[in-house]
């Protein structure tokens, strides 16, 4: 997202600008080592920009600040963005999933404007202690995918723009295993010092 007054319209036109004026475009996040401030990370190794980070104490005054122009443009979840968006009051474009998002499907992803294969998707799951009986992971998996078939879940879930995917226990855990050295990566380059 980027504050309306930013002369740009689309991502290409976002990346031209950072590349011709390195340092001096901002966005900003919810605090250090948060999902937004990795994501912009992310976005400035892939898209190979010298933008600032601002960190907040929060997604709101991030998000207020953005607004008023303050920070030019922040990575936030489409829940806290769309009524803004619908007001004017920010200009979407991409998101950072590899899939258009339900919430925003005019919105083309960062992966189709060509940074391909971007992903910085904000995601939860269930997790349990390592040595857990495998029948009760099998249990627990088979109770939480039938919550999310629901249609009062699907429903709600939908309209704080969440997508839902499902899975076995195993592609839940591969998944975790591939995503650590991307964001392990992505840590290091920001300079956050996470414990």
């Amino acid at each position: 997202m980027v504050n309306p007054a930013l002369p740009v319209q689309s991502l290409d036109q976002l990346l031209a600008l950072a590349k011709a004026k390195p340092g001096q475009l901002n966005f900003a996040s919810s605090g250090h080592g948060l999902a937004a401030h990795l994501a912009g990370e992310l976005f400035k190794t892939e898209a190979k920009i010298d933008i600032v980070h601002v960190p907040y104490k929060g997604a709101a005054p991030a998000l207020q600040d953005v607004i008023a122009g303050h920070v030019q443009m922040m990575f936030a979840t489409a829940s806290s963005v769309v009524p803004h968006i619908r007001d004017g009051k920010l200009r979407p474009l991409a998101v950072t999933t590899l899939k258009r998002s339900t919430v925003l499907p005019d919105i083309p992803t960062i992966d189709e404007l060509g940074l391909k294969g971007f992903d910085a998707t904000t995601w939860h799951g269930l997790v349990a202690p390592a040595h857990t009986p495998r029948e009760i992971i099998v249990t627990l998996n088979r109770a939480l995918a039938a919550t999310l078939e629901d249609a009062s879940v699907k429903k709600s879930l939908a309209d704080l723009g969440v997508d839902i995917i499902g899975g076995t226990p195993e592609e839940f855990a591969a998944y975790i295993r591939s995503e650590i050295p991307k964001w392990t990566a992505i840590v290091k380059a920001s300079g956050a010092k996470l414990e």
